[in-house]
């Protein structure tokens, strides 16, 4: 999380935890399922979110 901060300060508006049970950590960006570990069946390992979340903006930022 400190990443995403760090790294898109200027274009988050907000960032939502909701609790969930079962081992849910998934992270959306506009409605779009960025990631799932759920659907991974795992952690996601050091700065892979960052980069997922990365990939979806536009180039220059």
């Amino acid at each position: 999380m400190a990443e995403l901060t760090k790294q898109f300060e200027l274009h988050i508006k907000s960032i939502v935890l909701i609790p969930s049970e079962g081992g849910r950590f998934e992270v959306t960006v506009d409605d779009q399922l960025v990631y799932s570990k759920l659907k991974t069946g795992r952690h996601a390992e050091a700065g892979e979110v960052l980069g997922l979340v990365h990939a979806l903006a536009p180039a220059g930022e």
